[in-house]
């Protein structure tokens, strides 16, 4: 586990969320997990993804537990609404002259405090809705036609107004003094800018595949037997035998030129393929293809990023 950390230092906050306290000793990752009751398969998913994408969490993710990866989330929520977000607020006061004649620094204070009322109320709102229907998911309970896509359709960056405000203090702001004051805040609105889109990226590439499986897993529970047996018979004839092979080589890393070639077909008729397969499964990620394509038996782990 020191090894991994040393070699991404920020699985530092990605460990704080799990619960896992420093004094990791020479233990692997697996029995550090262990250690702190945390779901190994998921802190894998997580590490890999932090490190390399989509592509990386992928060995990892049929394996991930919704639960662990919920409450991972509900954490990053009190960390940003609780410690990052106030922390940057009390350096731009230190940093900024905020006296009455100080309009610029004033506006930016407000547009920061607007900022995180925005980001407040839209945490609040994934802790109940969003996190309250995926705990009823995991007791086996489905009610009403609420959806995890629901909340992927409608789900956004909630970054970009740092973006605006970072660009603001650069371009109109020239402090008399307090200046390196100003560059530790700036930094650190850099650093809270790219923390956040990584968790919005963890929820869109990790969270709602993973979700949407465990819907399909409920959803045919709660069917009776010869449902069920019919079911699983046609959830591979979901997609044609074309679109199928699609989405073996878009998860095997290929590009829609390269799969064109290979399939002698052009790229647009690629693209073409790919948006009915997002249609017809409600899928717009790369790793919820990958979900689906090794519960559905159209690609072996093993050949998961090669071609």
């Amino acid at each position: 586990m020191s090894d991994v950390i040393c070699d991404e230092p920020a699985l530092l906050q990605m460990m704080s969320r799990f619960g896992i306290p420093l004094g990791v000793a020479d233990k692997t990752v697996t029995q550090v997990c262990q250690e702190h009751h945390v779901d190994t398969a998921t802190f894998l998913a997580l590490a890999n993804f932090m490190k390399q994408g989509a592509r990386g969490a992928a060995e990892h993710l049929p394996q991930v537990s919704v639960a662990a990866l919920t409450d991972y989330l509900r954490r990053a929520h009190t960390y940003f609404l609780d410690y990052q977000l106030p922390a940057v607020r009390r350096k731009l006061l230190e940093a900024l002259d905020c006296s009455q004649t100080a309009e610029v620094s004033l506006l930016i204070i407000k547009f920061y405090d607007n900022y995180m009322g925005e980001v407040r109320k839209h945490m609040q709102h994934e802790n109940r809705k969003v996190f309250g229907y995926v705990e009823g998911l995991l007791r086996g309970e489905r009610t009403g036609n609420y959806s995890i896509a629901d909340f992927a359709r409608s789900h956004s960056s909630i970054d970009v107004k740092l973006q605006e405000l970072k660009n603001i203090i650069i371009k109109y702001y020239a402090p008399t003094e307090q200046a390196e004051l100003l560059h530790s805040a700036l930094y650190d609105i850099f650093t809270c800018e790219k923390d956040l889109r990584m968790h919005c990226q963890v929820e869109d590439d990790i969270f709602v595949p993973a979700v949407q499986i465990l819907e399909n897993q409920v959803a045919l529970t709660a069917q009776p037997a010869d449902a069920q047996a019919e079911n699983k018979e046609t959830a591979g004839n979901v997609l044609s035998e074309r679109e199928q092979e699609i989405v073996h080589w878009v998860v095997c890393g290929l590009s829609n030129k390269q799969i064109g070639e290979r399939l002698f077909i052009s790229p647009n008729t690629v693209l073409t393929h790919r948006k009915n397969i997002a249609r017809k499964l409600d899928i717009h990620s790369v790793a919820g293809l990958t979900i689906y394509a090794i519960v559905n038996g159209i690609v072996e782990i093993g050949d998961i990023g090669h071609d």
